[in-house]
This record gives structure tokens, C-alpha cells and sequence, in this order.
């Protein structure tokens, strides 16, 4: 038996060359429909939706415990052909019909699009088709948000850290090393200048050694399960036993890096920069900088807001908690999501701001 409904998808337009959105875009676009016949429909509606969930399992002996989380960011809704109580249902003949749909992002610092195996952040254009005694028909399609390339004031400091260390067993005297870099932000393919004075007060030859890495977390019911991995490794000069030495080191994050996230409460996406000296037969002392990745470049919206005139203006980027949205959609239902779990809860670093 031929199915009323043909088709049904939904599609939106793209704003740049690179098909991204930021917080406070416009997105467009129409509900496609094509129906064989006459039909009754109850309610056809669209929504954009943003949000982010966790899942992994960790085994105990014999038991499998399986740890999972949600956060929603946002949920915007209009409707098409809207469902009242005690009203009959309306009938749409058959043909091809194409429904459009206009949306403001919400002008928050959104967390960008991210797909791992343990955890996603998604955005996504969705469509619902209700019609009596029959199953409901869905249409989606994702689209990507990036972060708005811009930082904090702090996040231009200059970090500093001094490290001293006695040294025993087959090694004697002691290494101190005293550590600056310029700032704490960074772009893909920007490079990181690390300046050092190293005195090499003990018995042996010690080398400096450089680590850019990834530190990935998800948190769910009170547990956190964290991966790391390292982009950049470099080895330095030797510096002489009895002697000190200024040392410069550039160190580039590499040109694919993504974009940290610190800014959804189950998903933390954090770089560090671990200076270290390699003396044997003892453990490496070694200091860590908070590096935060920002967009390359900034992304900005293109798309045009609706004959009304309402404000489509960009709020500043920052790590500042979600406020309310203002979407222009007939209907909305929006979440401010929790603020990110403690560090200290999760004996991880501290807060960047």
C-alpha cells in the first residue's frame, strides 16, 4: 500500500563557504512535503536544538556499570500547522508543498560541535509531522557551531612558574628552572615561545623537554573518565652539570588543533603545556601552563533577520555561565544547563577565569 507521505525532509541554507554558525546567526531554510494524495494532518512543526551527551561503561568484576549524562542548550520551536484541543485535524491535498522556517541562534557563547565515541555536542534543525492514525514522520538535519574567535583579558597575561628540585640516590645538588610564556590563548598553527633559565646545580647532564598536550574529559554521576593525548613532544640542548643557562623554545600548536571547550558543564576539552627536565634516576620536575585554542578566525553571520527588524547582534566570547536566549520563534523552551562541575570535586586544574 503507497504511503500518503512521499517525502518529508527538512534543509537549511548555508550562511559561509565553511557551513558554520555562531551564536546569534540566523538560520533558514524550509520543511520539504510531498504528499500522494489528501491527507489530515494534525500538526507539522520545526525546532533547532542544541545539546550534548555522555556515555561510556566501566566494568567492576562482573558488573558493568554503564555512566551517562545530558546537557541542553537550547530548544526553539515553530509551528507550521499547529494542533489545538478539540479541533479537527486539517486537511492538505496532495502535491509538493515547501514550508520555511527562519531561526535566531541564540546569542550565547555556544560550545562548538564535537564528536567523540564517548561524548558528542550537536546541533541540529529538526521537523515533525503528526497525522491521525498513523506513525509520526521526523526529519533532521545537524549543522556545525563554532566558537566566536575573540578571549578574555586574562587570557592574555603572561604565565610564570618557578620549579625547584633536590636530587638524591645516584644524583646530587639540585635544578631549578624558572618558566615564562607570553600568554595563555593561542590559535592553530600560532607559536607558543617558551622562555627559561635553567640552573643545573647537580652531578649530571639534564635535558629540557617540551609537551603540548590534550586533556579530554566527560562527567557523569559524580564520575569523570579523562583521555589525554600528546600533540607536540621536543627535546632541548643539554645543559651542562654546574652551569645555568637561558634557554628559548618555540613550540607550535599544530594547524588542525580543535578549539578548547571549557564552557558545557559534561565536556571539557583543555590543552596544557608541560615543561620538564629529564634527569635520570629521579622523577622529572616539571611545571604545566593552561593553554586555551580559539577559532582561528572569526566566523561572522551572514544570514539576514526577518522583515521585523529584531536584533541579531553577537555577545562577546568568554566562559561567563548561559543566560536566558531570546529566540523570535512563535513558541520557545529554553535551559540554562548547571554550572561545570568543581575542579576541586574532580581533583582536576584550576578554573582558567
Amino acid at each position: 500500500m503507497e504511503d500518503t507521505v512521499k517525502a518529508f525532509s527538512v534543509y537549511y541554507n548555508h550562511i559561509n563557504n565553511e557551513g558554520t554558525f555562531t551564536g546569534g546567526d540566523w538560520i533558514s531554510g524550509n520543511i520539504k512535503l510531498e504528499l500522494s494524495k489528501d491527507c489530515k494532518i494534525n500538526s507539522l512543526y520545526v525546532q533547532i536544538k542544541g545539546k550534548a551527551n555522555v556515555l561510556w561503561t566501566e566494568q567492576y568484576g562482573k558488573t558493568v556499570v554503564v555512566y551517562s549524562s545530558k546537557e541542553k542548550f537550547f530548544t526553539i520551536k515553530q509551528s507550521v500547522i499547529q494542533e489545538f484541543k478539540g479541533q479537527e485535524s486539517q486537511t492538505v491535498g496532495r502535491g509538493c508543498y515547501a514550508y520555511p522556517f527562519n531561526f535566531q541562534i541564540p546569542s550565547e557563547d555556544l560550545p562548538p560541535s564535537f564528536k567523540s565515541f564517548t561524548g558528542k555536542i550537536r546541533y541540529r534543525v529538526k521537523a515533525y509531522l503528526s497525522r491521525s492514525m498513523s506513525r509520526d514522520s521526523k526529519a533532521n538535519a545537524p549543522f556545525t557551531v563554532i566558537s566566536k574567535a575573540s578571549c578574555s583579558p586574562e587570557m592574555m597575561i603572561p604565565q610564570h612558574s618557578i620549579k625547584h628540585q633536590k636530587l638524591k640516590l645516584f644524583n646530587s645538588g639540585k635544578v631549578t628552572m624558572d618558566v615564562h610564556i607570553d600568554k595563555m590563548s593561542f590559535c592553530p598553527g600560532e607559536a607558543i615561545q617558551v622562555t627559561a633559565y635553567i640552573q643545573n646545580s647537580s652531578s649530571r647532564d639534564i635535558k629540557p623537554k617540551y609537551c603540548l598536550y590534550l586533556k579530554t574529559s566527560f562527567f557523569a554521576n559524580g564520575k569523570r573518565k579523562v583521555m589525554t593525548k600528546d600533540l607536540v613532544k621536543e627535546v632541548g640542548e643539554p645543559i651542562p652539570h654546574s652551569a645555568g643557562q637561558n634557554v628559548i623554545r618555540v613550540i607550535t600548536a599544530p594547524a588542525t588543533t580543535e578549539v578548547s571547550i571549557l564552557n558545557c558543564s559534561i565536556i571539557k576539552h583543555e590543552y596544557r603545556l608541560k615543561v620538564y627536565l629529564d634527569v635520570k634516576y629521579q622523577f622529572d620536575p616539571e611545571v604545566k601552563f593552561p593553554i586555551v585554542i580559539l577559532p582561528a578566525t572569526a566566523s561572522p553571520g551572514l544570514g539576514q533577520p526577518p522583515a521585523d527588524g529584531a536584533d541579531g547582534g553577537y555577545g562577546g566570547y568568554g566562559f561567563e555561565a548561559f543566560g536566558n536566549p531570546s529566540p523570535t520563534s512563535a513558541a520557545s523552551e529554553t535551559s540554562a544547563p548547571p554550572p561545570p562541575p568543581s575542579y576541586g570535586t574532580y581533583s582536576l586544574y584550576p578554573p582558567l577565569s
